[in-house]
């Protein structure tokens, strides 16, 4: 509403007495404060840049020597230069040296050790950047690194010495993600491949891979180096562009993804008081993201990952078109935009000297929204819903009935919040043994956005929305194309640690705290809609509640065993998983199919995801045996612990640039540019992934513990499907023995069943731990 205010916040009248002005001295205030702080930014990101350009060096640590080699040289006790700056002083005009002398000379002195210390500084950060393309650490089991790798650990200790990285400090020497070739690719992929084809489809598929590779290919891979050599990163532009902002379709459920509360314990029960504390969580992680003082995340505490996408966390939107969309990001906005009971709120975080307001005086901010008792207007719970429709529909709403007046006020409002916050009348349990549905429900509420019947609550456009229920319990939902789960998911677990573990609350369950200054009082958003706006919201309603009744939700809490006693049957506990989750669709479905799972990128520049396919000859092998009636435990522990390693290999592959999926992605756009029809990608994009999967990190802030406080533990989150008849699986590994399974399909579809699938996936785990029990003389394992 700052934005309304400022219109009228200057006025000019001219009469026969001459101009007068009269302003608001309030608004006035606020345009001077906002200045200031945008300019103390500006110099903040200044100084984190050159901090950044000397890293793993202090800038105080480089003054300092650049003052220690100029005494010495100027001393003529010791000429760390060997003499340069003398030859340095020799190239000043005669008339400035025989002017200044002395002064020319320290000059000179000075700039030389400068640069030699730039020259140092310089040759670290190159030899650094080298290290970094190392991946032998990642590929290697822990306690058993070769010479090679612990030659690394020890250059790289040596090289970053005690430094502390800041958020941005590795962003300039990241390795640039690496163009695989097309021999390296395409047996990749027809590998991949010949479990899911039978001997006539597959020596189709290789003929076709035998053609493209010697034909189309090469020209494609021609265009797609020169990408490669002017770009950053060869993939995340069209990734980002193609596979989300393109997408004509909603984005609810089919784009965006949920997050979960902590497991058993949510602090408050008071909703404002809630809604307070994660509020001023976020932003003060939103502060710390635009001061550069979180760290980035470590893998092994010595490879950093990319964090490109950090920035657009917050007060960032997706905007419609009719053709594509577009990202705006906001320079730290002071407000967020709240929804309770079909009303819209603009409430400021911050006071008017930009002091970010504290918990007590958020939750007085929420508190005076929710005793607010104003109605909402026809239509007006029904907005939200043109952002969870069609894209062209919402584009055009956009353009005709948001452009002007009020409409447009309000709709930048939004827009320009730093996130948007449901303030919901509905509460749940859904932690309730009796009652396992709870939990269901409890998801599909925050997935969903809490669609129903006469409102659509969830500002699908926003990088991320909060959504806290009446009783207190909160969750995330957020627009996925901006970023990736693993950024989301580091934010929204920090939020939660800071909410539980550090600001929490009184005995009667309010913020912590006194109110130091009364803010600003929430305003109310108010929106114009025509008859023509109502038609195109509840056409977007529609839409919205079609895709909400036909999902099928259902969480899995598998507590019988965990990663603890995967790590004793000598595999990795995400290998284990997959397998798990092979057999579980094999007996699902009688058949196998094509598997996604989702891997980080991150271990380049502007990287994002790459996929594992985790359906591999030797995961069928492996199913098989399990099926086999007359195949024996130790067979099947065999064939277990064969894929597992060929999994762990084809996820260090995509993990380290060496994937199949984008590489033949790009390719596949390098040719619609061209406009050059190829067969063999076109077969490659039209299969289907008819299980797409993904796991969701735990403790990413290094402040959770499991062990200790199990109750702080939120148990990931989940997505929809990808096929219409398939299944989407989002997996959390919470401790050593928990394991925590989100299903989604589609309820239009007769071959799938999220309930069903649950089941399969619990009894599956269980027929995989039954392997490593005695064995009786003749094995026959239950398969149902």
């Amino acid at each position: 509403m700052a934005e309304a205010h400022a219109a009228v916040a200057f006025q000019f009248n001219v009469s026969r007495h001459g101009l007068t002005v009269d302003y608001d001295k309030e608004i006035l205030r606020e345009l001077i404060h906002s200045t200031k702080r945008s300019w103390r930014y500006r110099l903040i990101r200044f100084l984190n840049r050159i901090r950044n350009m000397v890293f793993p060096f202090t800038v105080p640590s480089v003054l300092a020597l650049i003052a220690l080699t100029s005494s010495l040289t100027l001393s003529d006790y010791f000429d760390p230069l060997s003499g340069y700056a003398r030859r340095l002083h020799a190239l000043v005009p005669w008339r400035i040296s025989a002017l200044y002398p002395k002064q020319s000379y320290i000059v000179t002195t000075v700039s030389a050790c400068a640069a030699a210390v730039g020259v140092v500084v310089f040759l670290t950060r190159f030899f650094l950047e080298k290290l970094l393309h190392y991946r032998g650490a990642l590929r290697e089991r822990r306690g058993k690194y070769s010479w090679r790798t612990k030659l690394w650990f020890i250059w790289m200790k040596v090289v970053q010495g005690n430094s502390t990285p800041r958020l941005y400090s590795y962003q300039d020497i990241m390795p640039v993600l690496p163009l695989p070739s097309l021999r390296d690719t395409i047996p990749k992929y027809l590998r991949s491949m010949r479990p899911l084809l039978d001997d006539e489809k597959y020596e189709r598929m290789v003929q076709l891979a035998a053609d493209f590779q010697n034909g189309q290919g090469r020209r494609f891979q021609r265009y797609l180096i020169m990408k490669w050599l002017f770009s950053t990163n060869y993939v995340s532009d069209w990734w980002e562009e193609y596979v989300y902002l393109r997408g004509r379709g909603p984005l609810l459920i089919n784009s965006n993804c949920y997050a979960m509360d902590a497991l058993h314990e949510r602090g408050s029960k008071r909703q404002a008081a809630r809604a307070a504390n994660l509020t001023h969580a976020l932003l003060k992680m939103r502060r710390m993201i635009n001061q550069e003082d979180v760290m980035p995340l470590m893998l092994d505490k010595m490879i950093p990952l990319d964090s490109f996408q950090y920035p657009r966390t917050f007060d960032t939107c997706r905007i419609p078109g009719r053709e594509t969309d577009k990202h705006v990001h906001y320079d730290s906005s002071t407000h967020v935009v709240v929804f309770n009971r079909g009303r819209y709120f603009w409430v400021p975080t911050h006071t008017i000297s930009g002091r970010l307001l504290n918990p007590k005086e958020l939750e007085m901010q929420f508190d005076r929204v929710l005793q607010d008792s104003s109605k909402a207007r026809e239509g007006e719970e029904l907005v939200a819903a043109l952002t969870a429709g069609d894209r062209v529909l919402w584009a055009e709403a956009r353009e005709r009935y948001f452009s002007r007046g009020p409409n447009r006020v309000s709709l930048e409002t939004i827009e320009r919040a730093a996130f948007y916050l449901v303030l919901d009348e509905e509460e749940d349990y859904y932690f309730d043994a009796s009652d396992p549905s709870r939990l269901d429900d409890y998801c599909k509420w925050l997935l969903q956005g809490a669609c129903k019947e006469n409102s659509c609550k969830l500002w699908c456009d926003k990088s991320f929305s909060l959504l806290i229920m009446k009783n207190g319990l909160a969750g995330v939902n957020f627009e996925h194309s901006w970023g990736d789960g693993l950024v989301a998911g580091h934010i929204w677990e920090w939020a939660l640690t800071e909410d539980l573990g550090v600001l929490q609350y009184d005995a009667d369950g309010h913020t912590r705290g006194s109110i130091e200054t009364v803010p600003q009082q929430p305003q109310r958003l108010k929106f114009e809609l025509s008859e023509e706006c109502l038609l195109s919201i509840n056409k977007s309603f529609k839409t919205a509640r079609s895709l909400c009744d036909d999902l099928d939700l259902r969480v899995l809490m598998f507590n019988d065993y965990g990663k603890g006693f995967m790590k004793t049957c000598k595999v990795s506990p995400d290998a284990y998983i997959q397998l798990a989750l092979q057999l579980a669709y094999r007996r699902d479905a009688g058949n196998y199919c094509q598997t996604y799972e989702a891997t980080t990128a991150r271990l380049f520049r502007e990287g994002r995801t790459e996929t594992v396919r985790p359906c591999t000859i030797e995961s069928k092998a492996f199913v098989e045996a399990m099926l086999n009636e007359n195949a024996t435990n130790a067979e099947r522990q065999r064939l277990l612990r064969i894929a597992s390693e060929v999994h762990t290999a084809g996820y260090m592959d995509s993990m380290c640039g060496k994937g199949v999926d984008r590489h033949l992605f790009c390719l596949y756009v390098v040719s619609k540019y061209l406009a050059v029809e190829s067969p063999f990608l076109k077969d490659v994009i039209s299969e289907p992934w008819r299980l797409s999967t993904s796991q969701t990190p735990q403790n990413q802030t290094g402040r959770l513990d499991p062990t200790r406080h199990p109750e702080q533990v939120a148990p990931g989150g989940g997505f929809g499907p990808v096929a219409d008849d398939g299944y989407g699986v989002c997996y959390f590994i919470s401790g050593d023995a928990v394991l925590f399974f989100h299903v989604t399909c589609k309820i239009s579809s007769e071959k799938t069943d999220a309930n069903r699938f649950r089941e399969m996936i619990r009894s599956s785990l269980h027929l995989m731990a039954d392997i490593f029990k005695e064995e009786p003389a003749r094995d026959k394992a239950p398969l149902v």
